[in-house]
């Protein structure tokens, strides 16, 4: 199992031990560094600016959002920071979802999967740098021939030679539909709140994106990398304490009536009623009680708690169910330690 540290997106200003937290994690013996964004910072600079100081470790976007950048804007993104990575870049995609793409870019997020498979060719024709890129889709018109067109756009080819052709693009998806495309057209597949109880379902979703013809990958190398809390404690009840709010944030507040991706997620976990009431007390401002209406066991299905041992033989439950990788948001680099010297991390850095 390899593991990775989720810097995620910042608050109200940078995380103050940032820095601290990536060359924690090198020396740890963790696998990869992540960053992600949502309507504040994004997650392209934290990378080339921490990830400078590091020399192995994959340097990740989970996600970079698809509104956020055309397509070739992020290709362009993307092979800058592998050159100067030395090629550790890992560019994970995801929708993100109708509040933020409309709300906040500006553009429509109507038929996210066919903007998606539009989004991921073009990177591709961008990377592998074969012929001067052209696409003629519903979202994304290469040259642009739409309204206020002058007719003067011409086809390129990206100006600096990309790194690598093969770049790892993973894409960020939570529904069936989604997670079989990703399968299909991607890399790799970064899980938000995996479950391993319900890894059959996941199997079933992966098998079906795999089976089309022209798949990229099979099962064998493709990556599953997998968002999952790990917490090295002796004290399991405070830790699930401090993660309901963020649950009960993504179940009752990240999402628009009739579209909360992450409810429906837990729903297919067999949580109809605790979705049911989170939302509800989130949407009545209720939210010390939607907090409290999370059950242990949802923090459990989701989270990796407990001493030494309890962790250890979590994550083996992980791995056994199919996740590659964990990507786990540590505190300080003492929580990094403790997971590391609790999967023995470190033991297996040169």
């Amino acid at each position: 199992m390899r593991i990775g540290l989720q810097l995620g997106y910042w608050g109200a200003a940078p995380p103050p031990n940032a820095e601290e937290l990536v060359l924690g994690a090198e020396s740890a013996g963790f696998d990869s560094v992540f960053a992600a964004e949502s309507w504040g910072s994004d997650a392209f600079t934290p990378l080339a600016w921490w990830g400078s100081r590091t020399s192995r470790v994959r340097l990740g976007t989970s996600v970079a959002q698809v509104a956020a950048r055309t397509p070739a804007s992020c290709a362009m993104h993307a092979l800058t920071l592998d050159h100067l990575s030395g090629g550790r870049c890992v560019l994970g995609l995801g929708v993100s979802g109708p509040q933020v793409a409309e709300g906040w870019y500006g553009t429509p997020f109507a038929k996210p999967l066919a903007r998606t498979r539009e989004y991921v060719s073009i990177v591709r024709q961008v990377l592998a740098r074969e012929a001067p890129v052209r696409n003629e889709g519903a979202h994304y018109r290469l040259p642009y021939d739409g309204p206020g067109s002058i007719g003067l756009g011409k086809s390129l080819r990206p100006i600096t030679h990309p790194l690598r052709a093969d770049l790892p693009i993973w894409l960020g998806a939570e529904g069936p539909r989604n997670v079989a495309q990703t399968a299909e057209i991607a890399d790799g597949w970064i899980a938000v709140y995996y479950s391993p109880r319900v890894a059959g379902m996941y199997e079933d979703w992966l098998g079906e994106g795999f089976a089309r013809p022209g798949a990229r990958r099979g099962r064998a190398d493709f990556e599953v990398a997998a968002s999952c809390q790990v917490v090295v404690t002796d004290d399991p009840a405070a830790e699930r304490a401090k993660l309901k709010p963020s649950l009960a944030l993504y179940i009752g507040g990240m999402g628009a009536p009739g579209m909360n991706f992450h409810a429906e997620l837990f729903r297919r976990m067999d949580y109809d009623e605790v979705v049911d009431d989170v939302l509800r007390l989130y949407g009545e401002g209720r939210r010390e009680e939607a907090v409290a209406a999370v059950p242990d066991e949802m923090v459990d299905d989701v989270a990796v708690i407990g001493d030494a041992e309890t962790v250890r033989a979590r994550v083996a439950e992980w791995e056994k169910s199919g996740v590659d990788t964990l990507l786990v948001g540590c505190r300080s680099v003492d929580h990094i330690r403790r997971v590391s010297t609790a999967l023995g991390l470190e033991s297996s850095v040169d």
